[in-house]
């Protein structure tokens, strides 16, 4: 047997979260005092779990570590439950959208305009001239055309909105999964077109510009990394700031802040990153092109991610070849980032556990699969755990961010799964589980 099968994956980083952010009473998983058993009771599976108490930590964590210089607007497409916005709201945050749909949501989450940012490419007219219609704190320009399309809607709807520039720098510090700039992409504007962009923009009376905006990088774990692109994002800003003659309204940093998914990731030393950027700030306090700047972060799945388990029960147990399959009513079209097929190029088990038996001893090795008919639909291989029987409940950890938001969920058409928010020994459904008949809702005379 080799070493990856002895350190079982995704095991042995369940019981790391357990141990830090949840309790047990016996075999079973307490979230925030609440049995499992309980919650799947009340309201079934598949279901999406949501600790409260997890959520608030995370925020008062990262905004204990940040300099005072710099606010946090959650990252909405990460998970866009209008109660998770709300309890984000409550604590000081703003909110970056992506789409015309995300600022909608983000109003029925009580959010004020001003406080909502607006990023990513192809940006529609309409969605534009939406947001523009109800008000918006900052429209983030991903090309030139873009910066037209806005002078022209403020133009026609009698507006001024304040604007920043996205900028892909030519090289970046290597790190994260997903690399979003530093190279050729469709985020953002070069930074050798910059000039003429923000010659535009400074000849365009009905747009303000603000400042800008960097993202280069997602789930990044290495605080040294993370430090080498705001170092850089600094430097950029402060020379563009004298070339124009102006100080900057806003540094904006994106996310890109990791958390561990498996056994072999450590978690981002947020401690020490913060120490980085105390550092950083005094030493640009003092420069005028900084004054009364403010620097923003974009976090989403750094805030939301552990907060979040997907529960399944199984349904059926099979062997087949001598491989032993726990066959659950839940998979992919829920979870799409848990079978692997959103980025993984090799599939890597999430944290996962069988949530009545967290106490007891794994013995057998097995494959968790989905009901749908696909042999992608996997939300776990070879994963040991301790003896599995029907109507056990399956728990797969780091669940609270690109989870449903990211899946496929009209996929065999199975009813959408239900969402919970759980603290303080209260159960709180946030989002009840689909019918059959929501699959006609917006079918033409079929409702």
């Amino acid at each position: 047997m080799g070493a990856a099968q002895r350190t079982a994956p995704g095991a042995s980083a369940a019981r790391e979260l357990v141990s830090r952010y949840f309790e047990l009473s016996g075999d079973e998983l307490l979230v925030d005092g609440v049995s499992v058993s309980r919650i799947v009771a009340e309201h079934g599976t598949p279901l999406f779990i949501y600790s409260g108490r997890v959520l608030d930590v995370k925020s008062c964590r990262l905004r204990s570590a940040l300099p005072p210089e710099f606010s946090i607007c959650y990252s909405v497409k990460a998970n866009p439950n209008p109660f998770l916005l709300g309890r984000f709201l409550a604590k000081g945050c703003g909110l970056e959208i992506a789409s015309g749909g995300e600022f909608y949501l983000a109003l029925s989450a009580g959010c004020p305009p001003e406080k909502i940012l607006f990023a990513g490419p192809g940006k529609s007219i309409a969605e534009l001239e939406f947001v523009l219609s109800r008000g918006i704190g900052e429209i983030h320009v991903e090309s030139a055309l873009e910066v037209d399309r806005i002078g022209n809607l403020c133009r026609r709807l009698g507006q001024k909105v304040g604007i920043a520039v996205r900028v892909n720098p030519p090289a970046v510090a290597q790190g994260g999964a997903m690399r979003m700039g530093g190279k050729a992409v469709p985020f953002g504007i070069d930074l050798e077109q910059l000039d003429a962009v923000l010659e535009r923009i400074l000849h365009d009376e009905a747009i303000e510009f603000r400042g800008l905006h960097f993202y280069v990088g997602t789930q990044i774990l290495d605080c040294a990394v993370l430090s080498r692109q705001y170092r850089e994002a600094v430097n950029i800003a402060e020379a563009i700031a004298l070339r124009l003659g102006r100080p900057m309204a806003t540094v904006n940093f994106g996310g890109g802040l990791g958390v561990p998914y498996f056994s072999d990731e450590q978690e981002l030393d947020l401690e020490n990153f913060g120490r980085e950027l105390d550092g950083l700030i005094a030493e640009n306090r003092a420069k005028p092109v900084f004054a009364g700047t403010t620097f923003v972060v974009e976090p989403g799945r750094y805030l939301v991610a552990e907060a979040g388990i997907y529960a399944v029960q199984v349904n059926d147990i099979k062997v087949s070849r001598g491989k032993k399959f726990l066959i659950v009513d839940g998979g992919m079209n829920h979870h799409l980032a848990a079978s692997g097929n959103l980025g993984q190029v090799i599939k890597r088990n999430f944290p996962l556990a069988i949530l009545n038996k967290m106490s007891q001893t794994p013995t057998e090795r097995v494959d968790v699969v989905g009901p749908l008919c696909t042999p992608l639909d996997v939300l776990a291989r070879d994963v040991e755990v301790p003896r599995p029987e029907i109507g056990d409940w399956i728990g797969v950890f780091q669940s609270g961010a690109y989870a449903r938001t990211a899946s496929p969920l009209g996929f065999l058409s199975h009813p959408n799964p239900a969402e919970v928010l759980v603290e303080s020994g209260s159960v709180g459904l946030i989002r009840r589980r689909g019918t059959y008949a929501d699959l006609l809702a917006d079918v033409p005379g079929q409702q």
